[in-house]
């Protein structure tokens, strides 16, 4: 798991090493070799009826599919916008997002610890957004909220799949989502394309870009999916957190691009509640 952090934290980096290639663009190249590498990936291991049962997925994989779209296409126009380390700890707040949409649109009761872990995230991202308004980089605040839609999806596509998992306990549901993540590749490179058009990356862009698709998204994804039959999910949570500390140290290091001081003051607050929730939790889970 901390291989699969340390895959997914290099955007950033990567992406502050391009020549030409912007926005839009950038998303489409990351989104198509994402594609490329998982139907290479996912018919070698399971031949040509992953893609029969692609078609007869349920609903719900469609949906998940939409909610990759959403991540895959807003995490890299932010990231075109505004700093990694904004990015990253926007994209931090996803599990009390979650929790907040469980208890709105499941019923389900959230502990008051959560209800106070949330509020300290929800204020030290404020804090963040207050700084961005100030900001003379242009765009900073458009990127930082560009990235909230990444916890939202994110948040959206794991509520989704509960509903119907509480609806359907009687039956058999789909426990393997990569094709979800296929699918979400695939229109975030459709809807994107068009957007970006006409396409101005170099030869040097498409291979960072190549590298992006593959190893710091279609790699990672099959690695985490195996690791959920052997970690349990608080362990997982608390080992993707690695991605922030990894993405704004690269960013720093590759890309000489420090991060604010409101950025690390809210983005300490933000891991800090996370980290105290989880810790929190971890003994009740344990002993239940």
């Amino acid at each position: 798991m901390v291989l699969v952090t340390l895959m997914w934290s290099i955007a950033g980096v990567v992406t502050r090493h391009l020549e030409a290639a912007r926005s839009f663009e950038v998303t489409f190249w990351r989104s198509a070799f994402n594609a490329m590498a998982l139907t290479l990936a996912l018919t070698w291991m399971r031949g040509a009826s992953v893609w029969a049962g692609l078609l007869r997925a349920p609903w719900a994989i469609w949906v998940s599919g939409l909610c990759w779209s959403v991540m895959f296409t807003a995490f890299m126009v932010a990231i075109t916008l505004t700093t990694v380390a904004n990015v990253l700890i926007t994209m931090s707040v996803a599990p009390f997002v979650t929790a907040l949409f469980s208890r709105l649109l499941l019923g389900h009761r959230l502990a008051m610890r959560t209800w106070i872990a949330i509020a300290a995230a929800g204020a030290g991202i404020a804090w963040m957004f207050a700084s961005e308004a100030g900001a003379t980089q242009p765009g900073a605040l458009a990127g930082t909220l560009v990235a909230l839609c990444v916890p939202l999806a994110a948040a959206t596509n794991w509520t989704v799949l509960q509903h119907i998992a509480e609806r359907r306990r009687d039956q058999e549901l789909p426990t393997d989502m990569l094709p979800a993540v296929l699918i979400g590749a695939l229109i975030s490179a459709a809807v994107t394309l068009p957007l970006g058009w006409p396409l101005r990356a170099s030869a040097h862009d498409v291979g960072l870009l190549a590298l992006l698709g593959v190893v710091q998204l279609a790699i990672p994804c099959l690695i985490a999916v195996r690791l959920t039959r052997v970690l349990p999910a608080p362990e997982i949570a608390l080992l993707a957190l690695l991605e922030v500390v990894f993405g704004v140290a690269w960013a720093w290091l590759g890309a000489g691009e420090r991060p604010s001081a409101a950025a690390l003051s809210g983005g300490a607050v933000v891991l800090g509640a996370l980290l105290a929730n989880e810790a929190f939790a971890l003994p009740r889970r344990q002993t239940g």
